[in-house]
């Protein structure tokens, strides 16, 4: 069952395992000591940084910085310095492919330096209102904080030689989930509609769902081709054919799970078949474990 979910696996070019919170003002003390922002060049303008949270995409170039997701608080001025060392542009703007706060903490520190922040509709309304993560209550965020430009349904920055497509993909991780396409450099951008470290975390209780983690992939990679570079929320660089695996090993489990539920299985009963069990050893280990994608799928279904 859901048990464990107070703490995230996250990965900083490899595999740490971390006690993280979402509310970015009792992030760890001595974070921004520990962590190192690493940062892989992709294209001529595109580059991605890996730290303690989400991984954060960067666009450089005439029209400055901007980037996708922000991590934690306390490692704001460790990633300001990583952007310096490739541009002296400011940091514009700041697109959040959802709300929690490994992925959204550094918004305020962003935002008094002058970005705009830009996400979903969904991420407003869920960082504006208390939330509650984990059983933990979150209270909202300092406005500057929450996204001052929103949409509903798709958008597009066209900056830095590049037309940047940010999509809506509806209940997958959360409701309100983005993922980013730079059409130029063929960078693809799933925020946490892909864990490359293992079996996903469907946040039910944020609006996410597994019909909805799946199309969020399929629509994934039909923006790709096998030449794509992908950025996953958590874990290593990605290619299509990586991708395609991951969510066909969901669909089986998916499947699975639901054949039992439409035979009238408990979820203690769905449990005990192992529906996941071909794909545990490889991918059981992180953060969600079997029993956990397991609950998710059935509870979800």
């Amino acid at each position: 069952m859901l048990k464990t979910l107070s703490r995230l696996f996250v990965v900083a070019m490899g595999s740490t395992l971390a006690s993280l919170t979402y509310n970015p003002v009792q992030a760890h003390a001595g974070l921004e000591q520990e962590v190192e922002i690493k940062a892989q060049q992709l294209t001529d303008g595109i580059y991605v940084l890996f730290g303690r949270g989400g991984n954060i995409g960067l666009s450089v170039g005439e029209d400055g910085a901007y980037i996708i997701d922000d991590q934690f608080a306390p490692l704001s001025d460790k990633i300001s310095t990583a952007i310096k060392n490739i541009t002296e542009q400011p940091v514009r703007f700041v697109i959040n492919t959802h709300w929690h706060g490994d992925h959204t903490g550094g918004n305020e520190n962003f935002g008094k330096q002058g970005a705009v922040i830009v996400a979903h509709d969904n991420v407003h309304q869920r960082m504006s209102t208390k939330q509650n993560l984990f059983g933990r209550e979150i209270e909202p965020a300092a406005k500057i904080a929450q996204p001052s430009v929103t949409y509903k349904e798709q958008m597009s920055l066209r900056l830095n030689n590049d037309n940047m497509r940010v999509y809506h993909v509806a209940n997958a991780h959360t409701d309100g989930d983005s993922i980013i396409f730079f059409e130029q450099d063929n960078v693809l951008h799933m925020g946490d509609c892909y864990f490359n470290i293992g079996y996903p975390f469907v946040d039910t209780g944020s609006g996410g769902s597994i019909d909805g983690y799946i199309a969020a992939l399929e629509k994934g990679l039909s923006l790709a081709n096998d030449d794509t570079q992908i950025i996953p929320g958590h874990g290593p660089m990605a290619n299509k054919e990586q991708m395609t695996q991951y969510v066909g090993m969901l669909k089986d489990i998916r499947n699975k799970v639901a054949d039992l539920k439409v035979d009238g299985k408990s979820l203690e009963e769905v449990l005990a078949a192992k529906p996941s069990a071909k794909y545990d050893k490889e991918n059981g280990q992180a953060f969600i474990k079997p029993e956990q994608i397991v609950t998710a799928i059935y509870n979800s279904l």
